[in-house]
This record gives C-alpha cells, structure tokens and sequence, in this order.
C-alpha cells in the first residue's frame, strides 16, 4: 500500500480488494489480495525486479525520501514462507495491480 501511495499522483486512486478465490460450486482455496493503482507505473524491464531484496525504482532518490528496497522483498518472502504467491503487473503511465494469494487452509491454522 505504501508504494502505491507514494507512487500515485493526488489526482489518482489506489484500490484495496480481498475475496477467496476458487473453482466454481466448490468451497473457496484461496483468498486473493490485490492493491492497484493508477500511480506512475514500472517500465516492463524493472518489473521483474520489484521483489529482489534492495531494488529501487528510482535510482536516484536517496534512502532518506524513498524505500530501502527491502518491502515487496519480504512481502514475497512471507507469502512463499505460507504457501502463498505474490506477483505484480504494470504498465507504465497507467498504474500497477499487486497480487498476494495464499492458501484458506494456511489462515486457519
């Protein structure tokens, strides 16, 4: 959410939306989290890097006004550690859909 926010103009909107996913007549697997923006967007050669430990979308800021890198890092690393995926989705100039699932079972426990 806070790479959303910080990435996404005044005039732009960042929506938050969780439902259980699954097949069709059948009890929900998984429950799907999603935060999209409609903020800057990641150029399609930075996408695969937005969960490697210390990337930086913006080189040039200092650590001081942006993020150490380290968030959608461990974000990745918490979903994987509960049997969950985190992927993201971009298009410059247009925004970006972040996608966290993990598994209803790994909840209850």
């Amino acid at each position: 959410m806070s790479n959303s926010l910080r990435h996404t103009p005044a005039d732009g909107s960042v929506t938050l939306r969780a439902a259980p996913a699954g097949e069709a007549g059948k009890q929900a697997e998984t429950v799907v989290i999603e935060v999209a923006d409609t903020g800057t967007g990641i150029a399609p050669e930075d996408l695969p890097l937005v969960f490697e430990r210390f990337w930086r979308a913006e080189r040039s800021r200092s650590r001081q006004t942006s993020g150490s890198g380290l968030g959608l890092a461990i974000v990745r690393q918490l979903m994987e550690a509960h049997g969950g995926t985190a992927t993201a989705r971009s298009s410059p100039g247009i925004g970006s859909v972040f996608t966290l699932q993990l598994p209803i079972d790994r909840l209850r426990d």
